[in-house]
């Protein structure tokens, strides 16, 4: 008969290209992704991986049994979330993704809820990039999402995922007290036309709005400085090394000397949960959502420090 757990390790590995990605996904370490492949091999008497340059392949055999893997897959969690449901409690696994400053400003404390109130539950958090979160969840290797896209810069959810909004963030531009631009109230795009930003590195969400952003107030961005984490951005800031316009959540402290400005029209973006819909009923599924939710609604994110 076969293993489970070996058919997860196998089928992970054809999602995710590699051994170590297949192990960042399930939470293993890439030895233990190694052994279940080796005893699927021995259990089956057939060769799944074979090697190629650097790297390594799964073998015809092998992505065939992948394929027969993500059905069987399938029909266990089908399995899962009946039993859950006929219990009426939300037990079990819950892997779940989110980006960096939800990770950071909003799920630590539903997580810790849910962890008090439902003591079956067992949460695993993985910080992720909306577009591979996403997908993830699509492909049945996460449960749930929570991501985030800009009005002009949407998300496209893939079918057969089930999504629920759960907030929409501000974001402002910051900048050091000494710029020439920091007396004002609010802002204009057109007035930062020659702004050096500070922003994120291209490929990701953030990036491409800002682009937009600018573009779409006739203002061509100087990309003077491109680094990942918020708390970079603000540093260069607080140097007087450029311009950044960063969203609320997660945003952190402002530095001192930094000040605050809205700018109008206002950027917002929509951040929100997905999940396939075949888990729509499972209870696990209904107590996340709705415990980022009820998070999301006492936060005062207007109250936001203004510098």
């Amino acid at each position: 008969m076969l293993d489970i757990g070996r058919l997860r390790a196998l089928h992970a590995v054809a999602v995710h290209g590699s051994v170590n990605a297949a192990a960042a996904a399930l939470g293993y370490t890439p030895s233990a992704v190694s052994q279940q492949l080796a005893k699927l091999e021995r259990e089956t008497g057939t060769t799944l991986l074979e090697r190629r340059g650097r790297g390594i392949a799964l073998t015809d055999a092998a992505t065939e049994l992948a394929g027969t893997a993500k059905e069987i897959l399938a029909l266990v969690e089908q399995a899962e979330v009946r039993l859950e449901e006929q219990r009426g409690l939300p037990v079990g696994r819950l892997t779940l993704a989110t980006f960096a400053t939800a990770a950071r400003g909003l799920l630590p404390g539903p997580l810790a809820e849910l962890a008090r109130e439902y003591p079956e539950l067992d949460l695993r958090l993985t910080e992720l990039d909306p577009h591979l979160s996403m997908d993830l969840v699509a492909r049945g290797e996460l449960d749930l999402a929570v991501v985030h896209d800009w009005e002009n810069t949407p998300l496209a959810v893939p079918e057969g995922l089930a999504r629920a909004d759960i907030g929409v963030d501000v974001a402002d531009v910051l900048l050091h007290e000494s710029h020439p631009l920091a007396a004002r109230a609010e802002l204009s795009p057109l007035e930062l036309t020659g702004a050096r930003w500070i922003c994120q590195p291209p490929g990701s969400i953030c990036h491409d709005w800002l682009i937009r952003t600018l573009r779409g107030g006739g203002v061509e961005p100087v990309l003077a400085h491109q680094v990942t984490e918020y708390q970079s951005q603000l540093a260069l800031a607080a140097q007087g090394l450029g311009v950044c316009l960063l969203p609320r959540l997660g945003r952190g402290p402002v530095p001192a000397h930094v000040v605050v400005r809205p700018l109008v029209p206002t950027p917002t973006r929509r951040l929100f949960a997905v999940w396939r819909q075949q888990a729509t009923r499972r209870p696990a599924i209904s107590v996340t959502v709705a415990a980022l939710r009820a998070h999301w609604a006492d936060r005062d994110t207007a109250s936001a420090p203004m510098g």
